[in-house]
């Protein structure tokens, strides 16, 4: 009898289930994440074996320090900490985690969080110990981003509802700078085969495909609840997915995934618009006989110019300044940037060098140093401010997507 009653109860759900989500794509993605988002991040540090690489004026040295099974949103580490210590990461992960003392717990987030869509935490910016989130957001028939705090999980800002179709949210990007009494939020275009979203990236009345400026006197007010809103302007616009975003002195950098090919860097100036999704040094992902391939002159169109665009794609995704030892051999200004992608014959999964002129307005040389297959490189560890953490000996780490965090090593510079 009671197997006969599991049988019964069984079916039943199966025939509820197949009622609630019946041609209904968006609810079949919501009973996916309800199954999946709770996973918490499994972690454990090692020593691992020490790896080589030759780059043309130095060896990189890399290593795992600790395994991680979910991919990173944002990861710190005490700035005035000089010894490395993974008990002392805050490592944020996409999933909507944090791990403190290598132990997990959930991230203090809206119900309308969703990791459907390939969304989740994009990105995490920290002003006076007070941490806030970009994420991807749903409600019933409404998928969109959002700014949340994670101190009362409250929505500051919200974007405006994504046309339904070929959503994909790992095309919000997403990195932060502070500069100043201003803390600058990139968020890209989170679409596939959609020319609805695109086009939203040259929409001033639209977020989307935008870098923002945040001023530090409104989060002030959010901080002390005299605001509940957090009041956003737009910087620059034209943005497809921007990953990575960093400044050297008072000059701010951006690097973006374009389609199929036109990884770009850009020199970020206010008010510039950089083109997407009118011209790329790409193609379309889904290009056939009868498709028409992107304007590639950005000038020609009024747009600004990338500095570099590399053809093929490699997926590059965090940048930052370059360590110390690297600027001190350099003497120049130096930009380091990861990547997700590719493959000895096609440089991605690596680490990549720009040199740029004394005026940051030319890139006079690029490397791209290949380091394993396994290896997608999402984020650097930095302090609060993403600025890159270097320990005692001068070494970086980053993460690589459902693996682990990894120390850098740059020695045996050439005289």
């Amino acid at each position: 009898m009671k197997k006969i009653l599991f049988i019964l109860g069984w079916l039943l759900s199966l025939t509820l289930i197949s009622l609630y989500t019946h041609e209904n794509p968006e609810k079949i993605e919501r009973m996916k994440n309800y199954f999946t988002k709770d996973k918490a991040p499994r972690l454990k540090a090692i020593q691992d074996q020490i790896h080589r690489k030759p780059a043309n004026s130095f060896i990189i040295e890399f290593s795992k320090v600790l395994s991680i099974s979910e991919r990173t949103a944002f990861i710190v580490h005490d700035k005035n900490t000089l010894d490395f210590d993974e008990t002392s990461l805050k490592i944020y992960t996409q999933n909507g985690y944090l791990v403190t003392n290598l132990k997990p717990k959930k991230l203090n987030l809206p119900k309308v969080f969703t990791t459907a869509h390939n969304g989740g935490v994009k990105n995490i910016f920290i002003y006076n110990n007070n941490e806030f989130a970009l994420i991807s957001s749903s409600k019933i028939g409404c998928l969109y981003a959002s700014i949340v705090s994670l101190n009362n999980a409250e929505e500051l800002f919200k974007t405006k509802c994504l046309p339904k179709k070929y959503i994909d949210y790992n095309g919000l990007g997403s990195s932060s700078i502070h500069h100043d009494n201003k803390i600058f939020l990139s968020i890209g275009t989170p679409e596939q085969r959609s020319s609805k979203i695109r086009a939203l990236a040259q929409d001033n009345n639209s977020m989307f495909g935008k870098i923002l400026e945040i001023n530090k006197t409104d989060l002030d007010k959010i901080i002390a609840n005299q605001e509940s809103n957090l009041n956003l302007k737009i910087f620059t616009s034209g943005h497809r997915n921007p990953q990575g975003l960093t400044k050297i002195n008072d000059s701010f950098f951006s690097v973006e995934h374009g389609p199929k090919g036109g990884d770009e860097l850009n020199k970020i100036i206010k008010d510039k618009n950089y083109g997407w999704p009118t011209v790329s040094y790409g193609t379309q992902y889904f290009y056939d006989e009868n498709g028409k391939a992107y304007e590639i002159s950005h000038e020609n169109n009024q747009f600004e110019e990338p500095l570099f665009a590399l053809v093929p794609s490699v997926g590059i995704s965090a940048l930052n300044t370059c360590p110390s030892k690297l600027k001190n051999y350099y003497k120049k200004p130096c930009l380091l940037a990861l990547s997700l992608y590719g493959n000895s014959l096609r440089p991605g999964r690596s680490v990549i060098i720009y040199l740029l002129n004394e005026k940051m307005n030319q890139v006079h040389s690029i490397e791209k140093i290949y380091l394993r297959d396994d290896l997608k490189l999402r984020h650097f560890v930095t302090n609060s401010e993403n600025e890159l953490y270097e320990d005692k000996d001068g070494n970086i780490y980053v993460s690589a997507d459902k693996n682990g965090i990894y120390k850098l090593s740059f020695i045996k510079f050439r005289n």
